[in-house]
């Protein structure tokens, strides 16, 4: 879907398919992802929202009350795109006996601890196969849910409770890993990557790209947690902003193996400005910690010059 055909006004207005009264905490940028993306199904549509077990899927769907105005399926940490699959297949073969009308979508929601480790063998094998569907990544960096343990999506140097700071450790000491690029390695339709931003345009114009893609979608969200990245709650948007002007969290889509960036920073941000934003980072601004910041910005420099290469190919 082009940006010149896009309507921000009109995605805008139409109905919510994430409502309030949900249990997440002030400040989370999971139901903000989440609401983002469900908006940009069509109003005549209908759509199976599938959700790995999460702060999301606890905080939403506490019997018998629900945030999700589509169908919606609890599954295990582990498969939650793997049943997506399956719930797209069956669709697929009670379409071609005309036995359901109309037209339904296939979403699939996972945190980083879902997605990035315990879920990744499900995603990579939904992808391989391809399940016409859309799995979302809301990525916090940790697994929030059960104690703000590390995640392979942890940043380098990142506090959390299995990776704790101290004498003798400077926090996780492996740096993050980039798992969009692990998925356009796998050659499907769209991979994006996104962020709040702005005026939101960049997450709706993906958003709907990526359900309306025949075929298999992935989308990468950076969706920061007040808690285990310890921020107050009202600088989730700065936060967000911080992470892309730094080059942190690049925008970018691969679209059919076509890379293409979407925003450059007119004046890249160090990254100690975003890491000063949070107390995870706290104890590499003490003594000593000079050194873990410019190896943090020299991998961050790195990563970003290669993203520039792919996309001017």
């Amino acid at each position: 879907m082009a940006y010149n055909t896009y309507s921000l006004k009109e995605a805008a207005s139409r109905p919510e398919r994430f409502v309030a009264g949900h249990r997440l905490c002030a400040g989370c940028g999971a139901p903000v992802a989440v609401r983002a993306v469900l908006r940009a199904l069509r109003p005549e549509d209908r759509a199976v929202v599938c959700s790995a077990t999460s702060c999301l899927e606890v905080s939403t769907c506490t019997y018998p009350y629900t945030s999700w105005n589509d169908s919606f399926i609890h599954t295990a940490f582990e498969n939650a795109a793997a049943t997506a699959s399956g719930v797209e297949a069956a669709y697929a073969a009670l379409k071609r006996k005309g036995r359901i009308p109309g037209e339904w979508k296939f979403i699939a929601f996972g945190g980083d601890g879902g997605t990035y480790d315990i879920g990744f063998q499900s995603l990579s094998g939904a992808m391989e196969r391809g399940t016409d569907m859309v799995y979302v990544c809301y990525d916090n960096e940790a697994y929030m849910n059960t104690g703000i343990q590390r995640s392979s999506s942890t940043p380098m140097f990142a506090d959390t409770t299995t990776s704790a700071t101290g004498p003798k450790s400077d926090g996780k000491p492996q740096f993050k890993k980039d798992l969009t690029k692990i998925m356009a390695a796998h050659g499907i339709p769209y991979v994006a990557q996104s962020a709040f931003v702005g005026n939101f345009k960049d997450i709706h114009q993906k958003s709907e790209t990526a359900i309306y893609t025949k075929g298999p979608a992935f989308m990468n969200i950076l969706a920061p947690c007040p808690r285990g990245w310890r921020y107050e709650t009202a600088a989730l948007m700065e936060i967000c902003k911080a992470a892309v002007d730094s080059c942190i969290w690049p925008l970018f889509e691969v679209i059919d193996g076509e890379w293409v960036l979407n925003y450059e920073p007119k004046k890249k941000l160090p990254v100690a400005d975003y890491l000063r934003m949070q107390g995870r980072f706290r104890h590499l601004f003490e003594k000593g910690g000079e050194r873990l910041v410019e190896q943090l910005q020299d991998g961050v420099d790195r990563r970003w010059e290669e993203l520039k290469s792919l996309c001017e190919r």
